[in-house]
């Protein structure tokens, strides 16, 4: 019988080594989505470009999970661990969220372009990583919600807005325009819960390759139930491409989920969600000026953006004093 571990209350990781790891971290994913949609280009089925993303990516989980002394042991742990109720059951299907993400890109990111569709999944990670530290849903227990990290949090939206508004078109009618906001929306929002329900998971699994496993074992089911569905009503798209850079989207993918189940237990799920928006940023400055994509616009506000961006991490988690801003308030009540 496997003895299913409990949380530890003691941080896996410094801030001064874990913040770095997040941001470096969050470089992975504009290369990833810059291959990602290269693949939906050629493919000309956007469903089709994450099915094969998730599926590459489950594939190379599972050779991980069978091949290694850890992975074998988190094989071990995860079916008594849901039978035992060591978390809520549904955090199973955290890969759902994932899911919902990748749709979102398909469906809205050729009617919004890339910069609204930013903006509008930052601003939903953003604040429901406030709300998942402040309900205690992570690992890391519950964490108060000061007046510092709303204000990094208002920072980094302004920053991301900032750094992508040359990309913003002119023309676009803005009514016309809501109700596509508010899939990325959504689909930000959850991607704080998914990664503290993969927090979560990996404490009691004991690695993060078991988390990573399950979490997309819940995706690839759901995207590949969607394509059927697609391929019966639309028909397939084209042959899949030869050029083996097409496939390192889904081991990308491993590498972002792996890390932040890893990373939130120690810096809670504001600050990693934090850290990775801000190598976000800097990954797509990269990626501007190294290997351009068709219409990149890389102007001043892109980079003082940035630079705000980095600048907002740094409020976020500095060791201000403990309780300043509440005892503000609390005078301010009396």
């Amino acid at each position: 019988m496997v003895t299913v571990p409990q949380p530890s209350p003691r941080p896996v990781l410094p801030l001064a080594v874990g913040l770095p790891i997040a941001v470096a971290t969050g470089l992975v994913i504009p290369l990833q989505g810059r291959i990602n949609g290269a693949l939906g280009a050629r493919l000309d089925d956007g469903i089709a470009a994450a099915v094969v993303s998730f599926t590459t990516g489950l594939l190379l989980i599972s050779a991980i999970s069978f091949a290694t002394p850890k992975g074998r042991a988190g094989l071990q742990r995860i079916i008594p661990a849901v039978r035992n109720r060591s978390f809520p059951r549904f955090y199973v299907m955290a890969g759902a969220i994932g899911a919902l993400f990748v749709f979102a890109q398909s469906f809205t990111v050729a009617l919004l372009g890339v910069a609204l569709f930013t903006v509008a999944a930052v601003t939903g990670q953003t604040l429901s990583g406030l709300l998942v530290d402040r309900m205690g849903i992570g690992p890391g227990g519950k964490r108060a919600i000061t007046g510092v990290r709303v204000l990094g949090s208002v920072l980094t939206v302004a920053a991301v807005a900032w750094a992508v508004s040359p990309r913003f078109g002119g023309d676009a009618d803005v009514a016309s325009l809501v109700l596509p906001i508010l899939l990325p929306l959504a689909a930000g929002f959850f991607m704080s819960f998914q990664q503290a329900m993969n927090g979560t998971a990996t404490v009691h699994y004991g690695t993060p390759i078991a988390a990573t496993l399950v979490n997309f074992i819940a995706g690839s089911v759901i995207l590949w139930i969607a394509w059927i569905i697609k391929l019966a009503v639309a028909g397939p798209g084209n042959a899949l491409p030869g050029e083996w850079w097409y496939y390192l989207g889904g081991p990308m993918g491993c590498l972002f989920i792996g890390l932040a189940a890893l990373l939130v237990r120690s810096l809670g799920v504001l600050i990693t969600g934090l850290g990775m928006i801000a190598g976000q940023l800097v990954g797509s400055l990269v990626l501007d000026v190294v290997i351009p994509s068709p219409g990149a616009v890389v102007a001043l506000p892109t980079v003082l953006g940035t630079v705000l961006t980095l600048a907002a991490i740094i409020v976020a988690t500095l060791p201000w004093p403990k309780g300043a801003f509440a005892r503000r308030g609390t005078a301010k009540g009396r």
